[in-house]
């Protein structure tokens, strides 16, 4: 019997079609998405020149995003789009709270949300060349959990953007999932939500997984969900509840991804 979605991606990769998908990601696809982020990279610093602001980096980001999901072969279906056009109120942004599953999880955010966004991110992914570069140049804010102090400044600086009307995306798993489940969250979203005063958008990726799941290198096509819930409010929390909207917004994302995963499988 599986027990779980790795056992699935191993027990369907012995199979001589997985074979097949398996070599033309490494010969075909796994090439051109390499020189695909190679070549937007590129562009995206050399904008950086001109443009301080990471809007025109944004911009390309999305072009990039769209340009590497085609090369996957795995089109992404949005439900609850119309979460994404809700009037927030003016100037006001919200925090974009997703699970991570997958490097692919990136493309299908930059290419579905339809404005403009900031990511927190690993430090460390900062130090990683054109990754790295792009994240810096272009505004994004890394996070650094090593301590107490430097994890507090991190989020003090996502508060600031928020505050200042960009919307953040943030995945609260801190890291990828290691078997397709979701994982506990960090504190941090509503540590933020509560401190901007800015709702709380759940949204759940439904695929990415199952198309390039972690330490797998090739990609297995297949559709895509975004699944956007409706915005919670966090004025009824204070801080001393942060852990109660932390569970509340696990919670939706979970209900969302099992709701919509049955069809993936």
């Amino acid at each position: 019997m599986l027990e779980n979605k790795q056992d699935i991606v191993d027990a369907t990769s012995e199979r001589p079609s997985s074979r097949w998908v398996r070599w033309r990601s490494y010969l075909l696809l796994a090439p051109l998405f390499g020189l695909a982020t190679v070549a937007f990279g590129t562009v995206a610093l050399a904008a950086s020149l001109f443009d301080k602001s990471g809007r025109w980096q944004h911009r390309i980001a999305r072009s990039w995003a769209g340009v590497v999901l085609h090369i996957s072969l795995s089109p992404v279906q949005v439900v609850g789009a119309e979460h994404l056009q809700e009037k927030l109120g003016p100037g006001q942004a919200a925090i974009f709270a997703c699970n991570h599953l997958s490097y692919m999880d990136t493309p299908v955010v930059f290419s579905k949300l339809p404005f403009q966004f900031r990511i927190l991110a690993r430090h460390d992914l900062f130090k990683i060349p054109f990754i790295g570069w792009y994240l810096r140049r272009s505004g994004q804010i890394p996070v650094d959990s090593s301590h107490v102090r430097a994890s507090v400044q991190s989020l003090n600086r996502g508060v600031q953007a928020l505050q200042q009307g960009m919307p953040l995306v943030i995945f609260p798993e801190g890291g990828r999932s290691p078997n397709g489940t979701t994982q506990n969250f960090l504190s941090g979203v509503a540590f933020m939500a509560i401190r901007a005063r800015v709702p709380v958008v759940p949204m759940a990726l439904v695929g990415t997984y199952e198309l390039m799941p972690m330490h797998v290198y090739h990609l297995r096509p297949r559709p895509l969900y975004l699944v956007v819930g409706s915005p919670i409010d966090p004025g009824a929390y204070t801080s001393k509840s942060a852990d109660a909207l932390t569970q509340r917004i696990h919670d939706e994302i979970v209900r969302m991804y099992t709701k919509y995963s049955a069809p993936m499988e």
